[in-house]
């Protein structure tokens, strides 16, 4: 009978599978030449000088099956099948969409952006030549920002959904089995790309369709009902069941809603800035005094203090990775990171961000743009400091503690470039008198982590959607529109690949019960 075994083994021994094998032999009074075992979870603890791997198995005896054996995913023709409207080809409109054919439903996706492939062109101007394309970049587009940036899959979102299934599917469609094993599992922004390619031909080989360069700019309401979208100002199409997963980017949906009557509200969200270490320094301080080898990966960390009343935390850090251009428009500017599946560049960086509500700003009361508007005057703060290009201004950590323009810094990984400036000056005070104090707190935490090497990139303000679309708990349906369905990220519920994706499954069921009746 297959049954789950937990050990803890040093990272040699987790990479020799005889000694694996001779360990649960021992467990279970048996020979080895009598079990079989698959690894079930995987984790590193480096709180002590001696780091261990937990380690979880499934084991059983030669030749019985294993305890999961069901197909991944369950395709099906859905071309003449009842249709169903999703908007974003992110996470979330792609797992509602495969969600809707295994459940025989034909999912329709209008994306504003480009396939994948042609995302990279206009990645490479606002690399090269920093040129934002509105409707073409690290947010929008096939894939959604994920593609892009990263491909982090942790998720605590476990209980709102089924999180394996979303998981199987990503392996199923391309990513590497470890995604199902590692505590924090990640794909790279090398491979996503392939692995939504995969996705997308699915989809249309199941009778689905995805519609590129596909804007929604105006929706039909009837007696609180959906009855149809309008797509580049000229297309219409009915539908009476649409799943709204734009992303916490698309600005212009939020003004369309409002416009058209249909509740938004301000929402909390997390601000600062992107900070930049040598990799090596990381891995010597989180592994004692070690680097990152074959046995164990390039380390990461995770932080949060408490600086007047409002918590200060690390956010998406990326071990050996990059910062990227997120612009979504061009007198802006964004920041945020990636990694490819190796995690072997040089640096590391991580968002550090401060907490803010809507109660933080006068008049939230009757303003749902209060956290936006925010947002958008720091990102534009950002790009005059640099002489209103994709530049992105930085600073290295104890000087902007101390208040003091960097005099130069150390490269840095963002490629449309750097200019030295204090971001006290640029960054709000609410954000930059926690920041100084977080720092500190950080290098009594973290030792070597308050250092005048590491480099602070300006701003980190798109960790979540500064609005939120309240929808029905139980139905999912927007809380005064019927058969609209507000959708992940962009409408609040979600934060990161995995809870995206499970959010759009969620509402595909609740639209198949409705539809299916």
């Amino acid at each position: 009978m297959p049954q789950i075994l937990n050990f803890q083994v040093t990272p040699e021994q987790a990479q020799d599978n005889d000694f694996l094998r001779s360990l649960i032999a021992r467990e279970l009074r048996c020979q080895p030449g009598e079990v079989d075992f698959v690894w079930r979870k995987r984790s590193i603890d480096a709180r002590k000088r001696q780091i261990k791997i937990n380690a979880s198995f499934e084991v059983f005896e030669k030749g019985e099956k294993r305890l999961e054996t069901a197909p991944f995913f369950k395709a099906q023709d859905v071309s003449k099948s009842k249709k169903v409207a999703i908007i974003g080809a992110g996470p979330a409109g792609l797992f509602a969409a495969l969600q809707a054919i295994e459940m025989g439903l034909k999912p329709v996706v209008f994306e504003r952006g480009k396939d994948v492939r042609s995302r990279r062109r206009d990645l490479a101007k606002l690399n090269k030549e920093g040129i934002v394309n509105p409707e073409s970049n690290y947010c929008f587009g096939e894939g959604g920002a994920g593609t892009y940036s990263d491909g982090k899959l942790y998720t605590r979102s476990k209980k709102r959904g089924d999180v394996q299934k979303a998981m199987q599917w990503l392996v199923h469609f391309g990513a590497e089995q470890d995604i199902l094993v590692d505590a924090h599992p990640h794909i790279g922004t090398n491979k996503l790309p392939q692995v939504i390619v995969n996705i997308r031909e699915e989809i249309l080989r199941c009778g689905g369709e995805i519609r590129f360069d596909s804007r929604l700019t105006d929706l039909r309401v009837e007696n609180q009902q959906i009855k149809g979208l309008t797509i580049n100002d000229s297309q219409q199409f009915d539908c009476d069941q649409l799943i709204l997963a734009t992303g916490h980017s698309a600005r212009d949906i939020f003004y369309l809603l409002h416009q058209k009557g249909i509740k938004i509200e301000a929402k909390g969200f997390a601000l600062g800035v992107r900070i930049e270490h040598r990799q090596e320094l990381i891995d010597q301080v989180q592994y004692h005094g070690q680097l990152s080898n074959d046995l164990l990966p390039p380390a990461s960390y995770a932080l949060v203090t408490q600086v007047d009343g409002k918590g200060v935390y690390s956010f998406c850090m990326c071990p050996g990775g990059i910062i990227a251009p997120c612009a979504t428009e061009q007198e802006e500017v964004v920041t945020n990171g990636w990694s490819p599946s190796k995690r072997n560049n040089p640096y590391s960086n991580s968002g550090i961000v401060v907490s803010l509500e809507p109660t933080d700003f006068e008049g939230y009361e009757n303003n749902p743009f209060v956290c936006l508007d925010f947002q958008k005057e720091v990102e534009k703060s950002c790009w005059e400091a640099t002489g209103r290009t994709q530049r992105v201004p930085v600073q290295r950590m104890v000087d902007f503690i101390d208040g003091k323009v960097s005099a130069d810094i150390p490269r840095s990984s963002y490629q449309p470039g750097t200019v030295c400036v204090d971001l006290n000056k640029v960054l709000p005070p609410m954000i930059s008198k926690r920041l100084r104090q977080a720092f500190i707190d950080f290098g009594k935490k973290m030792p070597r982590y308050l250092t005048n090497a590491a480099v602070l990139h300006a701003p980190e303000s798109r960790t979540s959607s500064p609005v939120k679309i309240p929808r029905n708990p139980e139905t999912l349906e927007h809380i005064e529109i019927k058969g609209l369905y507000p959708c992940a990220e962009g409408a609040g519920y979600a934060g990161g690949i995995i809870s995206a994706a499970v959010d759009g499954m969620n509402c595909v069921e609740k639209i198949s019960n409705v539809l299916m009746v």
